[in-house]
């Protein structure tokens, strides 16, 4: 049995407790990922209020996606002590579907309309962060079954972003190179590489914080997803299709986000899935170090296969 090891993020100031040995702990619970639908689903087609539909793909008669304003929005334009935008992303018009079993093409316009969105809401000179994100799957938040995304745009910049920033600022002024670049060369030389061609790398982080944690970069140093070329964006589709065709093979949960800040042309966007399978519990909760009973090792072997 693997012995527990305790690693240190790239670049934050935050552990991880490695403990491969936990995985086989005695358990008489077992927590299931089960969503059962209790309303009419807004997202359906007959749904649609069209008055709030900011962007699509195809036509307002037969869309294949769309971008609307979020009418249960927790920042908002008019509201000064919490200024800031939100959308949701309807994925497909197909209740039935989930984001893994659309085709890659499909994926790819997904992010090709983060992208649209993200120019057009970083138009505004008052905003400094947009985050993409999905949840998928009741343990990761997911209020709706309906294939969605969000879109959170705040004139705040999150303390733990502006932390990560600073300190890969720090690194490149001391080492002459941008950390992330340096991590991609290392990782998808390491046994936690999931995919690499000549446009993105995927890898599970050296400290892993969920279980089968997996990061998406860009091999290009580009700061967000607007600057992605064609053909980056459909190698992000590829891989991000194979991640969660193997999650979904799991029932897992998950959340997926990508890091990109308005302000700072000099970073390097890359897109984080997290899957909700761990619970954060006293160990936590109580100290700030992780528990994770599944190495990124073995994640990212089981990736490959």
């Amino acid at each position: 049995m693997l012995k527990p090891e305790i690693r240190k993020d790239y670049l934050l100031n935050k552990y991880v407790i490695i403990t491969p040995g936990r995985a086989k702990r005695p358990r008489d619970i077992k927590e299931q990922t089960v969503i059962t639908r209790m309303a009419k689903c807004p997202f359906c087609p007959e749904n649609i209020n069209f008055k709030e539909v900011t962007d699509k793909v195809g036509s307002t008669e037969n869309w294949q996606m769309l971008s609307l304003k979020n009418i249960f929005s927790a920042v908002t334009l008019n509201n000064p002590k919490a200024y800031g935008a939100q959308e949701v992303i309807v994925e497909t018009p197909d209740h039935a579907k989930e984001l893994y079993n659309l085709p890659e093409k499909t994926i790819e316009q997904l992010l090709r309309l983060y992208a649209k969105r993200t120019l057009a809401i970083s138009q505004n000179k008052k905003i400094d962060y947009i985050l993409c994100f999905k949840n998928q799957g009741s343990k990761a938040g997911a209020s709706i079954v309906h294939a969605h995304s969000q879109i959170f745009a705040s004139q705040i910049l999150p303390p733990e972003i502006e932390e990560e920033l600073l300190l890969a600022e720090d690194y490149k002024r001391k080492n002459k190179r941008c950390p992330y670049c340096d991590i991609i060369k290392k990782e998808i030389k390491s046994p936690r590489k999931i995919f690499t061609d000549k446009f993105v790398s995927a890898f599970t982080p050296y400290a892993s914080q969920f279980h089968y944690e997996a990061w998406i970069f860009t091999k290009r140093h580009l700061d967000n997803i607007t600057k992605l070329n064609d053909r980056e964006f459909a190698s992000f589709a590829k891989v991000l299709k194979k991640i969660l065709i193997k999650l979904h093979n799991l029932d897992l949960s998950f959340n997926f986000f990508l890091h990109q800040v308005i302000s700072n042309r000099d970073q390097h966007f890359y897109l984080k899935i997290q899957p909700r399978d761990s619970v954060w519990a006293g160990i936590e909760l109580g100290s700030g170090l992780v528990i994770n009973s599944i190495a990124p090792e073995k994640a990212a072997k089981y990736y490959r296969k």
